[in-house]
C-alpha cells in the first residue's frame, strides 16, 4: 500500500491578516525612517501610476555574474505632479503611546488647487503669526514635524479628475528647529520630486493592490480542488474541514475580500526622473492611461495597483546595501506600443 501524505504547509500568512478592503485609496504612511541629513527635506511624496514598459541598462551591483553587461530590466513609469503644502502638524513623544498631535497650522490654499473639492469645509489659520509664535515657543515639546501636502491631478496626463489627494510627509534632516522653520518656508509652495529623492535611490512603494472582488478558498489561498468525479459531495472547490474556530483564530483558508489591500514593497530603486514625457511613453500611450505630461519617475521592477492608482514613495526605511546608490546606464527605452494584438 503506498504511503499517503498527511501534512501540508499553510497556505496564506498571518501577516497579511485580516484581508479586507483598505480604508482608503491613498494610504496613510505609518512609520518613518530615522535619516540623517545635511538639511531638512520631506521624506515622501505622491506619484500616480502610468504603466510598464522595459529598458536595456548595464548591471552596476558588483559580485554579480552580470556585473558591467547589458541586462533587460522591466520598469514601472510613475507621474508625479509637484505638490502643495498646506499645513503644518507637529507631534510630541509621548512614552507609553507614542506620537500623539500637538497641533497644527492652515495656510490659504492656491485658487486652482480647488482643494474644496477635497475639503468643502476647508478653512486656513486665522492667525498665522500668533500660531507660528505659539509653535516656536513650544519647540521643546516637539518630537517630530510633518506636512500636509496636496497633489496636482489637472496636471497629469492621464487623469481626469480635479479633486486633490492630501498626503501628511514627515521632515527628516536637521534639528526640530530646523525643520520647523523649513516646514514655514514651503507652505503654500510647490515643491518637486527632485527635492525628494534623487536617482539610484532606494525607496519603499506604499499602495493599494488591484482588488478582484469576493473569491474563493481556490483563487484566493491556492487550495487544491477536490476530484470531481468521486469522493466530494458537497463541492470541489472548498476545503474539507474548518475545525473547531469557535473561541479560537481560525488559520483555515475561507472565502473573502481578494485584492484592494494595503501593502508596502521595500528597496525599490529609481533609476532616472524627466520632465519630458514623449522620452518614455510607449506609441499609442500607456493601455489605459494616455501620456504621460508631468515629471515622471522610472522605477525598476513593478507597483501594485492598476493604472492612475495613488502610489506613496517614501525613504527607505530598511535600505539594502547590496545596491549601489547611484543612477545606472540606461543603453535602451522600449517606446512599442504595450496594447495586446
Amino acid at each position: 500500500m503506498a504511503h499517503r501524505k498527511t501534512n501540508a504547509p499553510r497556505r496564506g500568512s498571518l501577516g497579511f491578516r485580516p484581508r479586507k478592503r483598505a480604508s482608503r485609496l491613498v494610504p496613510r504612511v505609518k512609520s518613518w525612517p530615522e535619516v540623517v541629513l545635511e538639511k531638512p527635506q520631506p521624506l515622501g511624496f505622491l506619484a500616480y501610476k502610468a504603466g510598464m514598459t522595459h529598458v536595456i541598462m548595464i548591471d552596476d551591483r558588483p559580485n554579480t555574474p552580470t556585473y558591467g553587461k547589458e541586462i533587460f530590466a522591466p520598469v514601472t513609469i510613475l507621474e508625479a505632479p509637484p505638490m502643495v503644502p498646506l499645513a503644518i502638524r507637529v507631534y510630541r513623544l509621548v512614552p507609553g503611546y507614542g506620537y500623539l498631535t500637538l497641533g497644527d497650522l492652515w495656510v490659504e490654499a492656491p485658487k486652482e488647487l480647488e482643494i474644496w473639492r477635497k475639503i468643502p469645509t476647508y478653512s486656513p489659520t486665522k492667525n498665522r503669526e500668533a500660531r507660528e509664535k505659539w509653535l516656536r515657543d513650544n519647540i521643546d515639546k516637539i518630537a517630530r514635524v510633518s506636512i500636509v501636502a496636496a497633489s496636482q491631478p489637472k496636471l497629469v496626463g492621464g487623469l481626469s479628475k480635479k479633486k486633490p489627494d492630501l498626503l501628511e510627509i514627515a521632515i527628516g534632516g536637521g534639528s526640530i528647529e530646523e525643520q520647523l522653520d523649513y516646514a514655514l518656508k514651503i507652505l503654500g509652495r510647490e515643491i518637486r520630486v527632485e527635492d525628494v529623492f534623487r536617482e539610484g535611490q532606494l525607496v519603499d512603494v506604499i499602495g493599494v493592490t488591484k482588488g478582484k472582488g469576493f473569491q474563493g478558498v481556490v483563487k484566493r489561498f491556492g487550495v487544491k480542488e477536490l476530484p470531481r468525479w468521486h469522493k466530494h459531495r458537497k463541492g470541489s472547490r472548498r476545503v474539507g474541514s474548518r475545525s473547531p474556530t469557535i473561541g479560537a483564530v481560525s488559520e483555515v483558508p475561507q472565502a473573502g475580500q481578494m485584492g484592494f489591500h494595503r501593502r508596502t514593497e521595500y528597496n525599490k530603486r529609481i533609476l532616472k526622473i524627466g520632465h519630458n514625457g514623449f522620452e518614455i511613453t510607449p506609441a499609442g500611450g500607456f493601455p489605459h492611461y494616455g501620456v504621460v505630461r508631468s515629471t515622471w519617475i522610472m522605477l525598476q521592477g513593478t507597483v501594485m495597483g492598476p493604472p492612475k492608482r495613488p502610489i506613496v514613495l517614501r525613504w527607505a526605511i530598511r535600505p539594502s546595501l547590496n545596491v549601489p546608490q547611484q543612477p545606472p546606464k540606461i543603453v535602451y527605452v522600449s517606446l512599442e506600443s504595450k496594447v495586446a494584438g
